[in-house]
Protein backbone atom coordinates (compact mmCIF):
# COMPACT_ATOMS: atom_id res chain seq x y z
CA UNK A 1 0.00 0.00 0.00
CA UNK A 2 1.26 3.46 -0.92
CA UNK A 3 0.46 6.44 1.30
CA UNK A 4 0.95 10.16 0.64
CA UNK A 5 1.55 11.98 3.93
CA UNK A 6 1.80 15.75 4.10
CA UNK A 7 3.77 17.53 6.80
CA UNK A 8 5.93 14.50 7.47
CA UNK A 9 9.11 16.25 8.66
CA UNK A 10 8.38 16.57 12.37
CA UNK A 11 5.91 16.22 15.21
CA UNK A 12 2.73 14.29 14.42
CA UNK A 13 3.72 13.82 10.78
CA UNK A 14 7.06 12.24 11.62
CA UNK A 15 5.37 9.91 14.11
CA UNK A 16 2.75 8.94 11.52
CA UNK A 17 5.45 8.23 8.95
CA UNK A 18 7.29 6.01 11.41
CA UNK A 19 4.11 4.13 12.36
CA UNK A 20 3.06 3.49 8.77
CA UNK A 21 6.55 2.54 7.62
CA UNK A 22 6.92 0.12 10.52
CA UNK A 23 3.65 -1.47 9.42
CA UNK A 24 5.35 -2.27 6.11
CA UNK A 25 3.79 0.33 3.82
CA UNK A 26 5.38 2.77 1.39
CA UNK A 27 5.12 6.34 2.67
CA UNK A 28 5.74 9.23 0.32
CA UNK A 29 6.43 12.17 2.57
CA UNK A 30 6.04 15.88 2.01
CA UNK A 31 8.48 18.31 3.57
CA UNK A 32 11.88 19.84 3.11
CA UNK A 33 13.49 17.25 5.39
CA UNK A 34 11.39 14.19 4.70
CA UNK A 35 10.30 13.95 1.09
CA UNK A 36 8.87 16.14 -1.64
CA UNK A 37 9.11 19.87 -0.84
CA UNK A 38 5.98 21.92 -1.48
CA UNK A 39 5.02 25.30 -0.02
CA UNK A 40 1.25 25.17 0.33
CA UNK A 41 1.14 28.96 0.58
CA UNK A 42 2.02 29.01 -3.13
CA UNK A 43 -0.62 28.46 -5.85
CA UNK A 44 -0.26 25.10 -7.56
CA UNK A 45 1.95 23.56 -4.87
CA UNK A 46 -0.56 20.93 -3.76
CA UNK A 47 -1.23 19.82 -7.32
CA UNK A 48 2.50 19.62 -8.07
CA UNK A 49 3.01 17.53 -4.94
CA UNK A 50 0.24 15.12 -5.93
CA UNK A 51 1.61 14.54 -9.41
CA UNK A 52 5.19 14.12 -8.19
CA UNK A 53 3.99 11.62 -5.57
CA UNK A 54 1.95 9.78 -8.20
CA UNK A 55 5.03 9.49 -10.42
CA UNK A 56 7.09 8.11 -7.53
CA UNK A 57 4.29 5.66 -6.71
CA UNK A 58 4.10 4.34 -10.29
CA UNK A 59 0.65 5.80 -10.69
CA UNK A 60 -0.99 4.30 -7.60
CA UNK A 61 -1.71 6.09 -4.31
CA UNK A 62 -3.99 4.21 -1.92
CA UNK A 63 -4.19 6.53 1.11
CA UNK A 64 -3.91 10.29 1.57
CA UNK A 65 -3.08 11.69 5.00
CA UNK A 66 -3.43 15.48 5.23
CA UNK A 67 -1.35 16.50 8.24
CA UNK A 68 0.46 19.66 7.12
CA UNK A 69 -0.60 22.87 8.83
CA UNK A 70 0.42 26.08 10.51
CA UNK A 71 -0.56 27.54 13.87
CA UNK A 72 0.32 31.23 13.81
CA UNK A 73 -1.05 33.97 16.04
CA UNK A 74 -3.16 36.57 14.23
CA UNK A 75 -4.51 39.18 16.70
CA UNK A 76 -7.66 40.93 15.51
CA UNK A 77 -5.96 44.34 15.68
CA UNK A 78 -3.13 43.26 13.35
CA UNK A 79 -2.78 45.46 10.27
CA UNK A 80 -2.30 42.39 8.08
CA UNK A 81 -5.10 40.33 9.66
CA UNK A 82 -6.64 39.35 6.32
CA UNK A 83 -3.26 38.21 5.02
CA UNK A 84 -2.78 36.02 8.10
CA UNK A 85 -6.29 34.58 7.74
CA UNK A 86 -5.79 33.76 4.05
CA UNK A 87 -2.35 32.22 4.56
CA UNK A 88 -3.69 29.83 7.21
CA UNK A 89 -6.68 28.91 5.05
CA UNK A 90 -4.46 28.22 2.04
CA UNK A 91 -2.10 25.98 3.98
CA UNK A 92 -4.47 24.26 6.41
CA UNK A 93 -7.62 23.89 4.33
CA UNK A 94 -7.30 24.77 0.64
CA UNK A 95 -4.23 22.60 0.03
CA UNK A 96 -5.86 19.69 1.87
CA UNK A 97 -9.05 20.19 -0.17
CA UNK A 98 -7.13 20.16 -3.44
CA UNK A 99 -5.31 16.98 -2.49
CA UNK A 100 -8.60 15.35 -1.42
CA UNK A 101 -10.14 16.31 -4.76
CA UNK A 102 -7.24 14.86 -6.73
CA UNK A 103 -7.31 11.69 -4.64
CA UNK A 104 -11.06 11.19 -5.17
CA UNK A 105 -10.67 11.73 -8.93
CA UNK A 106 -7.73 9.30 -8.98
CA UNK A 107 -9.69 6.57 -7.21
CA UNK A 108 -12.77 7.12 -9.34
CA UNK A 109 -10.66 6.82 -12.50
CA UNK A 110 -9.20 3.50 -11.44
CA UNK A 111 -12.53 2.08 -10.25
CA UNK A 112 -12.83 -0.01 -13.42
CA UNK A 113 -9.46 -1.65 -12.77
CA UNK A 114 -9.69 -5.32 -11.69
CA UNK A 115 -8.89 -5.66 -8.00
CA UNK A 116 -9.69 -2.01 -7.28
CA UNK A 117 -9.35 -1.43 -3.54
CA UNK A 118 -10.92 2.00 -3.19
CA UNK A 119 -9.04 4.65 -1.24
CA UNK A 120 -8.83 6.30 2.15
CA UNK A 121 -8.39 9.87 3.32
CA UNK A 122 -7.35 10.78 6.86
CA UNK A 123 -7.43 14.48 7.70
CA UNK A 124 -5.65 15.68 10.83
CA UNK A 125 -7.82 18.49 12.17
CA UNK A 126 -7.98 19.75 15.78
CA UNK A 127 -10.25 19.98 18.81
CA UNK A 128 -10.40 23.67 17.83
CA UNK A 129 -12.82 22.61 15.09
CA UNK A 130 -15.40 22.02 17.82
CA UNK A 131 -14.45 24.16 20.83
CA UNK A 132 -12.75 27.07 19.07
CA UNK A 133 -9.39 28.50 20.06
CA UNK A 134 -7.80 31.63 21.48
CA UNK A 135 -8.80 35.14 20.33
CA UNK A 136 -5.65 35.26 18.20
CA UNK A 137 -6.51 32.01 16.42
CA UNK A 138 -9.92 32.48 14.79
CA UNK A 139 -8.39 31.50 11.47
CA UNK A 140 -6.88 28.29 12.82
CA UNK A 141 -10.16 27.11 14.37
CA UNK A 142 -12.08 27.97 11.22
CA UNK A 143 -9.63 26.11 9.00
CA UNK A 144 -9.89 22.97 11.11
CA UNK A 145 -13.69 23.16 11.29
CA UNK A 146 -13.68 23.37 7.51
CA UNK A 147 -11.48 20.29 7.34
CA UNK A 148 -13.92 18.30 9.51
CA UNK A 149 -16.91 19.39 7.41
CA UNK A 150 -15.03 18.51 4.22
CA UNK A 151 -14.18 15.05 5.60
CA UNK A 152 -17.81 14.31 6.41
CA UNK A 153 -18.93 15.53 3.00
CA UNK A 154 -16.43 13.28 1.22
CA UNK A 155 -17.48 10.32 3.35
CA UNK A 156 -21.15 10.85 2.52
CA UNK A 157 -20.55 11.55 -1.15
CA UNK A 158 -18.19 8.77 -2.18
CA UNK A 159 -18.68 5.77 0.10
CA UNK A 160 -20.41 3.90 -2.73
CA UNK A 161 -17.21 4.31 -4.75
CA UNK A 162 -15.18 2.60 -2.03
CA UNK A 163 -13.70 5.94 -0.98
CA UNK A 164 -13.57 6.38 2.79
CA UNK A 165 -12.78 9.54 4.75
CA UNK A 166 -11.91 10.05 8.41
CA UNK A 167 -10.62 12.84 10.63
CA UNK A 168 -8.53 12.97 13.78
CA UNK A 169 -8.91 15.90 16.17
CA UNK A 170 -5.94 16.20 18.53
CA UNK A 171 -5.83 18.60 21.42
CA UNK A 172 -2.45 19.89 22.54
CA UNK A 173 0.26 17.58 21.30
CA UNK A 174 3.90 17.70 22.30
CA UNK A 175 5.26 19.27 19.11
CA UNK A 176 7.08 22.49 18.38
CA UNK A 177 3.81 24.33 17.73
CA UNK A 178 2.31 23.20 21.04
CA UNK A 179 5.47 24.08 22.96
CA UNK A 180 5.32 27.66 21.68
CA UNK A 181 1.61 27.98 22.43
CA UNK A 182 1.88 26.54 25.92
CA UNK A 183 4.69 28.96 26.73
CA UNK A 184 2.78 31.95 25.41
CA UNK A 185 -0.50 31.12 27.16
CA UNK A 186 0.74 29.88 30.54
CA UNK A 187 1.43 26.18 30.50
CA UNK A 188 0.12 25.26 33.97
CA UNK A 189 -3.26 26.91 33.40
CA UNK A 190 -3.74 25.15 30.11
CA UNK A 191 -2.68 21.80 31.51
CA UNK A 192 -5.26 22.21 34.26
CA UNK A 193 -7.91 22.13 31.52
CA UNK A 194 -6.84 18.62 30.48
CA UNK A 195 -8.30 15.96 32.81
CA UNK A 196 -5.57 13.51 31.80
CA UNK A 197 -3.04 15.97 33.23
CA UNK A 198 -0.73 16.11 30.22
CA UNK A 199 -0.70 16.89 26.53
CA UNK A 200 -0.79 14.07 24.00
CA UNK A 201 2.36 12.55 22.56
CA UNK A 202 2.76 12.54 18.75
CA UNK A 203 2.83 8.75 18.83
CA UNK A 204 -0.66 8.67 20.35
CA UNK A 205 -2.09 10.74 17.52
CA UNK A 206 -0.11 8.68 15.02
CA UNK A 207 -1.71 5.50 16.31
CA UNK A 208 -5.18 6.91 15.62
CA UNK A 209 -4.10 7.95 12.12
CA UNK A 210 -2.57 4.53 11.45
CA UNK A 211 -5.77 2.77 12.52
CA UNK A 212 -7.95 4.90 10.27
CA UNK A 213 -5.58 4.67 7.33
CA UNK A 214 -5.19 0.89 7.48
CA UNK A 215 -7.62 -0.94 9.73
CA UNK A 216 -10.81 0.99 10.46
CA UNK A 217 -13.86 -0.88 9.13
CA UNK A 218 -15.59 0.76 6.16
CA UNK A 219 -18.69 1.49 8.23
CA UNK A 220 -16.60 3.97 10.22
CA UNK A 221 -16.29 6.28 7.23
CA UNK A 222 -17.10 9.85 8.26
CA UNK A 223 -15.90 9.25 11.82
CA UNK A 224 -13.94 11.85 13.77
CA UNK A 225 -11.64 10.56 16.50
CA UNK A 226 -10.71 12.85 19.40
CA UNK A 227 -7.25 12.62 20.97
CA UNK A 228 -7.29 15.36 23.60
CA UNK A 229 -7.12 13.88 27.10
CA UNK A 230 -10.84 14.61 27.64
CA UNK A 231 -10.21 18.36 27.42
CA UNK A 232 -13.13 18.46 25.02
CA UNK A 233 -15.77 15.75 24.77
CA UNK A 234 -18.70 15.57 22.36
Amino acid sequence: MTILLTGSSRGIGAAVAQSLTTAGHVVIGHGTASGIPADFDEPGAARALWHEALDRADGEIDVLVNNAGVFEANPIDADDWIAGWERTMRINLTAAAELCRLAVLHWQARSATPGFRGGRIVNVASRAAYRGDSPAHWHYAASKAGMVAMTKTIARGYARDGILAFAVCPGFTMTGMADDYLASRGGDKLLADIPLGRVAQPEEVAEAVRFLALDAPPSMTGAVIDVNGASYVR
